[in-house]
């Protein structure tokens, strides 16, 4: 996959490695897609996954590894590094990828053709890595024992998930400035925040204020 177009350098986090994983998206793509936080906010972006460890940590909580293979990739990065970096290069790429077509879903619009063909791309990749078991229902089985396996996988989930029953369900979070999309299980649908704790208080916080400025 080649680079996509340059967006705002997000800054290296100064958190804890476990501060990066944020799991409110209710699917691993989602998830993935907001590694990075403040997304629409130029200021104060932040990637919050950091080298191929960090991914591998994130990668383990989403429950995209196994325990064992989350020691394989960190035994693979020790012993060559280079498969490693590519991989992680390939990693953010397909972020940087996912989120004008997720934007573009959300907002009901046709998703940009640049960013539609690196995800063509990156299926056709992910497919001739799989393994394909001989059993109902067909799915492909990535391995993610191997670097260049995570990202795979996450484009075949991508796949599931543009496909899915829940494609009208993904949303993007109301708060200004968040950017992290969520899948909406509300019986009524009308989730607006990526966390009622975390966005949905700070609209709180602001309407609030607000008021109190009005009578005050």
């Amino acid at each position: 996959m080649s680079k996509q177009p340059a967006l705002p350098a997000p800054v290296a986090s100064d958190s804890t490695p476990d501060a990066g994983v944020a799991l409110v998206g209710g699917h691993p793509v989602l998830d993935f897609a907001n590694t990075v936080a403040w997304r629409l906010d130029p200021a104060r972006i932040v990637d919050r996954i950091q080298g191929a460890a960090a991914w591998t940590t994130w990668a383990l909580a989403a429950g995209l590894v196994t325990a064992d293979q989350a020691a394989a990739l960190l035994s693979a990065a020790t012993t060559d590094a280079a498969p490693t970096t590519a991989a992680t290069e390939e990693l953010l790429n397909l972020r940087a990828t996912l989120w004008p077509i997720l934007d573009a879903l959300v907002d009901d619009q046709e998703p940009p053709a640049e960013a539609w063909e690196m995800l063509r791309r990156a299926l056709v990749l992910a497919r001739q890595d799989a393994a394909l078991p001989p059993a109902f229902p067909l799915r492909w089985q990535p391995a993610t024992d191997h670097p260049a396996g995570l990202c795979h996988a996450l484009a075949l989930l991508t796949e599931d998930l543009l496909s899915g029953d829940t494609l009208d369900r993904v949303r993007r979070c109301a708060g200004p400035g968040c950017g992290w999309f969520f899948l909406d299980r509300s019986r009524s649908g009308t989730r607006r925040w990526c966390s009622s704790q975390d966005c949905g208080n700070r609209d709180r916080a602001r309407r609030h204020y607000s008021r109190t400025r009005q009578h005050g």
